[in-house]
């Protein structure tokens, strides 16, 4: 079957949440409707994650010569803001545009006395040349509008910048947020244009990071989602599959907006950002409790996530973490992975329910309008992560352990965030992205390198206020059900175990570490990009 996702399921959240045993083989929900897209200028292919057939296009430098077949027409791109993504994706998309020898002029777009001028100025852009502005002088210029300022900005100004569109121009989004902004008003973009998405599964850093690192190697960057909302053109899909290529990613595959931001607001409260977050904060404390020096325990529980665990998972698969377990870690690894699937899976559905509803949006424009009052603090200054300074400064990577507990615990997280996604409806590529490969490939990278705050403050607005609101609930429902489980003895639930090992993620997981470019994200590289640090 056909990559599809199913709309009804992805208005209802699931009640599946509560049983006792996640998606097997046989109870993995599939797409019905038919979504598979063809191009003029690229070459899509057809790939089996699973049981499903998704059509995805690869990216790579040697495709730059079609871009400006891609781009026909496009004459001025505006980057409008500089947070997060819009760095990383106006440089990238310059240098790409200029190695295929297309025209097109990339100009920033900001806010008048905007403090970011002096940094768009230091990536090259300036006034002078034509390619930094006041951002709706640069919108009505624009063919193309790549929207990439805060969520709760775009919520505040959308009806100004719809008016300030010249006719023809494409609207272009890396977050399906406003539609759901849209959407909870009763409201929708206007009908006399195209409307696309083309949204990096990374945060801004890591995809300039892998752009530069990659030149080498025929390209490497972040895997990205595609949507096509509004086609009024005619040439929405192969400009949106343009602007991912020149972006650098891997490969892309298709989805919807609504698809788009349910599964990402979503997927950074929980395995990516928030429920990490919350998993190291309460293992830290559980092994202390045990023992353990704190030095120990961080390295037993932070370290062993980020400088073990996940670089299994990315090149390897999930499964592999425990496969290559003797018996007796295996066994711990059971414990683990049994309490805690549910508790994770009761929050991870709650996250869900709180995205579809549009409660979640609500609170990232309330939480924006508060801004001024109460800007976003530190996160990183409780005694776990001032030991972790310490244990990065004395780090022998070749000594980072494998903890089957930490292990347990935190593959239990990520399956069961695997399992709400499906039974909503969501592809594999979708699920596989938004719950496996930017946790490992993007994200923890940074949390290995300099600590919590330093992986979610380079995130967008959105991502660093979901973290902050929900990592306190995964710590404390896993210290409240999941390890006193453990510690009353409650028998390990075979049936989730076998779950687990059966499970036909495993199978989309692998085929996805097979479209992986040969480059892992240095941060000790030099590079363009300049990542955030709350002081």
């Amino acid at each position: 079957m056909r990559f599809s996702v199913a709309c009804a399921a992805l208005a209802v959240a699931s009640t599946s949440a509560f049983s006792p045993v996640p998606l097997a083989k046989s109870a993995v929900k599939s797409s019905s409707l038919n979504m598979a897209f063809s191009s003029d200028v690229f070459s899509p292919q057809e790939v089996k994650f699973a049981d499903t057939t998704e059509t995805i296009v690869k990216g790579g430098r040697d495709l730059f010569p079609l871009l400006p077949k891609a781009f026909e027409g496009i004459k001025n791109i505006g980057v409008i803001g500089w947070g997060s993504q819009a760095p990383a994706q106006a440089q990238n998309l310059r240098d790409s545009l200029n190695e295929a020898g297309h025209d097109a002029t990339v100009t920033i777009g900001l806010r008048k006395g905007s403090s970011s001028y002096e940094e768009a100025k230091e990536c090259g852009f300036s006034e002078e040349e034509g390619t930094l502005g006041e951002m709706f002088d640069v919108i009505k210029q624009s063919d193309l509008v790549m929207l990439l300022i805060s969520d709760a900005a775009q919520a505040k100004l959308y009806k100004e910048i719809f008016a300030a569109m010249k006719p023809g121009a494409t609207l272009g989004l890396s977050h399906g947020f406003l539609l759901g902004h849209l959407d909870s008003l009763g409201e929708k973009f206007p009908d006399d244009m195209d409307v696309i998405a083309v949204c990096p599964k990374g945060m801004g850093p890591s995809v300039r990071r892998l752009y530069e690192q990659g030149k080498e190697v025929n390209g490497a960057g972040i895997n990205a989602s595609f949507g096509v909302h509004q086609d009024v053109s005619g040439k929405a899909t192969d400009l949106a599959l343009g602007w991912g290529i020149a972006l650098g990613s891997p490969f892309m595959f298709e989805t919807t907006l609504r698809s788009e931001y349910k599964s990402d607001i979503f997927g950074e409260r929980g395995i990516l950002l928030g429920a990490v977050h919350g998993i190291v904060e309460t293992l830290y404390r559980r092994y202390q409790r045990q023992g353990m020096t704190p030095e120990q325990a961080f390295l037993e529980s932070s370290e062993s996530i980020t400088g073990k665990i996940v670089k299994i998972i990315s090149t390897q698969g999930i499964k592999a973490v425990y496969d290559q377990m003797n018996d007796e870690d295996k066994k711990t690894f059971e414990v683990a992975y049994s309490a805690s699937y549910l508790p994770a899976k009761e929050i991870l559905q709650e996250i869900y329910d709180e995205v579809a509803s549009g409660n979640e949006i609500r609170t990232v424009i309330m939480h924006g309008e508060r801004t001024a009052k109460y800007p976003v603090a530190k996160i990183d200054g409780t005694d776990t992560w001032k030991v972790g300074e310490k244990v990065r400064a004395e780090r022998d990577e070749d000594k980072i352990p494998i903890n089957p507990f930490t292990a347990g615990v935190y593959v239990a997280t990520m399956m069961a965030q695997c399992d709400v996604l499906l039974e909503a409806g969501h592809p594999y590529s979708e699920v596989v992205n938004e719950s496996v490969i930017e946790a490992v490939d993007s994200l923890c990278p940074y949390m290995h390198y300099r600590g919590i705050a330093f992986m979610v403050d380079n995130c967008s607005f959105t991502a660093k206020t979901g973290s902050r609101k929900w990592a306190p609930r995964f710590d404390y429902i896993l210290d409240q059900l999941a390890y006193t489980a453990v510690d009353n003895g409650v028998p390990v639930n075979e049936e989730l175990i076998e779950a687990f090992k059966t499970h036909r993620v495993h199978e989309a997981v692998t085929e996805c570490c097979k479209l992986r470019p040969p480059v892992d994200i240095s941060l000790f590289a030099e590079s363009s990009t300049k990542e955030i640090v709350i002081q």
